[in-house]
């Protein structure tokens, strides 16, 4: 199923298990929808309800599955499961626990740390590549990876990937073009650091979404999904583009532009954020202008 179709057949859905913020309260048609409490979390077709102990979880499921049968579908048994949150779940890529002493934790799980692993291993042990091609290969996958599990609790050795990172470097110093100082380089590339913050992501307000024409709520929060100096420039400009000057929209791809010309000049005045689109343009329309 289409993420556009499950969207259309699934809307709705969360309303099945709600409760009103205050114990002991129900709710009813005059309740705010500020004490309405839905518990749940969904993207597309997949989907993961959270429920308190007096909750009957049995009930839950069967009003689900009705909901469904009433379009034509059905629940996946193979993938729905009734779990305790201290045993913890799997879901979109990441495995959420809540330890013993309380804390919750979330960490990349372990079938997509194994994909991406698998990936990696690829790349690294291909012989059609040398060391420097490798590391421009690894460098947006090693990223790509990264920022998806930002909100991760990403240290230790398996998250951090120090074994993968140490395999790596054993693979390009045996290059004999390669030297430890030249190998440690190119690993440094190959694996971009990229800052995280367990548990802090931010979810989107109520029933906001990307075709409400809400353009500085998404603006706002569409420029939190880059990091260093072009989150940066997009704080200081006010999340619009430094060349059109029209906000950034969710399908919008931005770039890094250097006013100087000089990619080793990070100085604030020097860079500014723009439209991927109006970044070729200025560029084309310089070269252009060159005798």
């Amino acid at each position: 199923m289409s993420p556009l179709l499950a969207n259309i057949a699934l809307n709705g859905i969360e309303s099945i298990h709600r409760y009103h913020e205050i114990a002991g309260r129900r709710i009813t048609p005059n309740t705010p929808t500020k004490y309405i409490i839905e518990p749940s979390v969904r993207y597309a077709d997949d989907m993961v309800i959270i429920l308190r102990p007096e909750d009957n979880a049995r009930e839950i499921l069967e009003r689900i599955n009705q909901f469904l049968a009433d379009r034509g579908m059905n629940i996946s048994e193979n993938k729905t499961k009734i779990t305790a949150s201290t045993d913890g779940f799997d879901f979109l890529g990441w495995k959420f626990k809540v330890q013993k002493n309380g804390k919750f934790r979330s960490i990349p799980s372990a079938d997509n740390f194994k994909a991406f692993r698998k990936k990696v291993k690829n790349i690294v042990n291909c012989p059609n590549y040398g060391s420097k091609e490798k590391a421009e290969k690894l460098a947006p996958l090693v990223r790509g990876w990264r920022n998806y599990h930002r909100f991760c609790k990403m240290n230790g050795s398996r998250n951090s990937l120090w074994h993968i990172n140490n395999r790596t470097f054993t693979v390009f110093n045996k290059e004999t073009k390669n030297d430890r100082y030249s190998s440690k380089e190119l690993v440094d590339k190959a694996f971009p650091a990229v800052p995280y913050s367990e548990n802090s992501h931010v979810m989107v307000i109520g029933n906001k979404s990307p075709f409400d024409g809400d353009i500085p709520y998404w603006s706002k929060r569409n420029s939190k999904l880059y990091d260093g100096h072009t989150s940066k420039a997009l704080k200081r400009q006010n999340h619009s583009c430094g060349i059109c000057g029209m906000k950034m929209i969710s399908s919008d791809t931005v770039h890094l532009h250097h006013v100087d010309g000089n990619h080793q000049n990070w100085k604030p005045k020097n860079c500014i954020a723009v439209h991927r689109e109006c970044h070729q343009y200025h560029h084309m329309s310089k070269r252009e202008q060159q005798p």
